[in-house]
């Protein structure tokens, strides 16, 4: 009998995971990672331009961690089995195979959207792969901890290939595992870091690189800031820019308003409080004619308006902004509100 309950036992540890041992390297094959994936082929207006004719999937799984979940949009010929028409009505079994691995699917449709059961097959020839060329992926990471299955269900899922450590490494970055995750995501690639460093920014990191493809900051934008007068040496300032929206269009209205020395920190300043042409003609027309640009954010942050100005004005002249300042907040009085 307990010769019996120990095959049993030793049947169902093989059912969990085999050990190959080859010389001193040992090689674990765990059982497949499973979860849940829901989908929606159904493109809102806030859906960007490329992900026009794709399916959203999102799958999720729990872990000992909490839950894991990881949203993108495909095209329906990554999906080995899965065809826009089933999409509409019917149960389907599908496929994502990736480098890192394939995750099988299987679930039902209704009207474009979807959910149902998916099963992750990693790769092992690719975590070796990774870690030849300096990406160990069972090493333990910020976002990831040390739970390998989640980090190799996400590489397949956003398609971290080798062909891309190949290519990052050779651009001479010291990177890690999670920036290769970034560089995949944010599309990210030796030859857009060459761009970047050939604009003036030679010290660029992987934060940066990201920050630039979030903003929309590239060398035609660096060309721009340039031949708007606004260089710097400092790459948050081209973050401050795009965020802020300074355009040539926005520094010819500034201009034309009596404000053509701007600098860098003074058109970020404008655009933080929304200084506008409109807003400093009120100025002028409320009897302030000559004020600098720390005057007129002043004027922004405490809310002093052409009316306020005017009543002020109607008892002194020549008040000043400073003046204003202190009758707003209190500091000095204005004649009839004692």
């Amino acid at each position: 009998m307990s010769k019996v309950l120990t095959r049993t036992a030793l049947s169902l540890s093989a059912l969990m995971f085999i050990v190959i041992v080859v010389g001193s390297v040992v090689i674990v094959a765990q059982a497949p990672v499973t979860g849940t994936w829901t989908a929606n082929t159904k493109n809102g207006k806030e859906d960007k331009a490329e992900n026009a004719g794709k399916i959203h999937l999102s799958f999720e799984r729990q872990t000992a961690h909490g839950r894991n979940q990881n949203g993108s949009s495909y095209a329906f010929d990554e999906l080995q089995g899965l065809t826009r028409e089933q999409t509409q009505n019917g149960k389907v079994s599908f496929r994502l195979v990736r480098e890192a691995g394939t995750v099988d699917c299987e679930g039902s449709f209704v009207n474009g959207e979807g959910s149902g059961t998916f099963r992750f097959t990693p790769n092992q020839s690719y975590v070796e792969a990774m870690r030849s060329r300096g990406f160990d992926f069972e090493k333990t990471s910020k976002n990831y901890g040390g739970d390998d299955n989640n980090k190799l269900l996400s590489a397949a899922l956003i398609n971290v290939t080798i062909a891309l450590a190949d290519d990052l490494k050779a651009s001479g970055f010291t990177l890690d595992v999670d920036d290769l995750f970034k560089a995949a995501i944010f599309k990210v690639d030796s030859k857009f870091m060459a761009e970047m460093r050939a604009t003036g920014y030679p010290n660029l990191t992987m934060e940066d690189l990201v920050k630039a493809r979030i903003f929309k900051i590239d060398p035609e934008f660096v060309t721009k800031i340039s031949e708007m007068g606004l260089v710097t040496k400092d790459f948050e300032g081209l973050v401050k820019y795009s965020i802020f929206k300074v355009t040539p269009e926005y520094l010819a209205e500034m201009k034309t308003a009596g404000f053509d020395k701007l600098s860098s920190e003074q058109v970020v300043q404008f655009r933080i409080f929304n200084v506008t042409p409109q807003y400093l003609g009120e100025l002028k027309a409320a009897g302030l004619q000559n004020l600098d640009s720390e005057e007129v954010v002043k004027s922004r942050i405490f809310n002093i308006d052409p009316e306020f100005i005017r009543k002020a004005r109607a008892e002194d002249p020549n008040v000043t902004m400073e003046q204003l300042v202190q009758m707003k907040i209190g500091v000095r009085k204005m004649k009839g509100t004692e």
